[in-house]
């Protein structure tokens, strides 16, 4: 399963997303734009990896209208997923971002390192472990 991070600048990661089984990992920015990617992907538990050169992504585009409609929806879901992480970080506080991510994501705490799932929710390890012991 790999995992979609930043570093701060005080060197500290800030994970953006977790990709498990059947989910893609890229760092779709860096792809579209064909810019220098400012995000690491990092492989957390054994992974199987296929990757594919941009330009024969834009060739299969091209050719196969289905997969043009697979990135289509990609996109758009990625899109949604995006915005409600930004949302969240800008209208919740820690205790109800972690509850939800119980509610919407169990597996995420369940398979993960606190400090996983604490840079997941943009919290301290030790908010996260108050979290817990009060739920």
């Amino acid at each position: 399963m790999p995992a979609h991070f930043f570093i701060t600048e005080d060197g500290q990661d800030a994970t953006r997303y977790f990709a498990f089984e059947g989910q893609f990992a890229t760092a779709l920015v860096s792809f579209i734009t064909g810019e220098r990617s400012e995000e690491f992907i990092q492989a957390v538990e054994e992974t199987e990896v296929f990757s594919i050169a941009h330009d024969d992504f834009y060739r299969l585009l091209e050719l196969i209208p289905q997969w043009e409609k697979f990135y289509r929806i990609y996109l758009e879901i990625a899109y949604v997923t995006n915005t409600k992480r930004l949302m969240s970080f800008l209208t919740l506080d820690a205790k109800e971002k972690y509850r939800r991510l119980m509610e919407d994501s169990p597996h995420i705490v369940q398979r993960l390192s606190n400090k996983m799932v604490a840079s997941y929710l943009n919290i301290s390890q030790e908010t996260l472990s108050r979290l817990k012991s009060k739920l």
